[in-house]
């Protein structure tokens, strides 16, 4: 049944609440799922929404846990996953405590409400059993993702995603192709979890990088001497060392960048 057909038997009308816009088509969604996943994975996907991404992700031969918090989506949800083995919660994917679930090493793939998506980003980001993150998001701020240092675009959601591993943009999807149509662009982002520093530097690497970008018309020293209590000459050094410019910004250091200076900052 097609996908309008199907919300229209059951009464049912999206929510702006919860950021609902849901995609119809099968090439593309099954183009969606190949970039996320492949026979054999655990999937934990955020948002089943109508259904048509989780059905795409088991036709892969995936094993699919899908959380959704709408339960006006059951009855459409009966008919969508009719035949497949999917596991479906109807929870808050962002409250639920995830070790009942047992899943071992898995992969996120979600089409993400906008309104929640750096939540759910860091929710999973740093857990170690996770393999991968496949989101479709904004088109802008798939592209704040994936910048590069010195870029407008590069901020602290970059250093944190890129320090986790190899990121890229896998395809772009028109505003056209969701129902209801949203007012911006997207693109599905995945993100192949490696860290560049051992995990113990994680949590120094993410202080650092929020103190870099609490105030962006700062110079790094002066972030680093509000957000460590240091004096500014030893801010102004551990700078120097990590870049070479004593009034460097945070936004022009990469993410090696990033974990020498988290490094530095254990020491002092």
């Amino acid at each position: 049944m097609e996908l309008k057909t199907l919300l229209k038997s059951h009464n049912f009308a999206c929510s702006k609440r919860y950021g609902q816009n849901f995609l119809s088509d099968p090439q593309l969604l099954s183009a969606i799922a190949s970039d996320g996943a492949q026979s054999g994975d655990n999937v934990l996907e955020v948002g089943a929404g109508a259904g048509t991404l989780t059905r795409a992700l088991c036709g892969l031969g995936a094993r699919v846990t899908a959380f959704e918090i709408d339960e006006r989506l059951r009855p459409v949800l009966s008919e969508t996953l009719a035949g497949t083995d999917a596991e479906l919660i109807f929870s808050d994917v962002m409250t639920y405590d995830l070790s009942l679930l047992e899943l071992g090493k898995y992969r996120v793939v979600a089409n993400l409400p906008y309104y929640i998506t750096t939540p759910v980003i860091f929710r999973f980001l740093y857990d170690e059993n996770l393999l991968s993150l496949t989101i479709m998001v904004q088109k802008e701020v798939a592209d704040r993702i994936c910048a590069k240092e010195g870029t407008p675009d590069y901020g602290a959601l970059s250093a944190q995603m890129q320090a986790m591993g190899n990121v890229r943009i896998t395809r772009k999807v028109p505003r056209n192709m969701f129902f209801p149509s949203p007012d911006v662009d997207s693109a599905v982002v995945r993100l192949d979890i490696q860290p560049i520093c051992n995990r113990a530097l994680l949590p120094h690497y993410r202080k650092a990088v929020a103190a870099a970008f609490a105030m962006r018309r700062k110079t790094l020293a002066n972030n680093l001497t509000a957000a460590y209590s240091l004096p500014k000459q030893t801010a102004e050094e551990l700078v120097l060392k990590v870049c070479g410019n004593r009034a460097a910004r945070g936004e022009t250091l990469s993410p090696a960048d990033f974990v020498r200076l988290a490094e530095l900052l254990t020491n002092v």
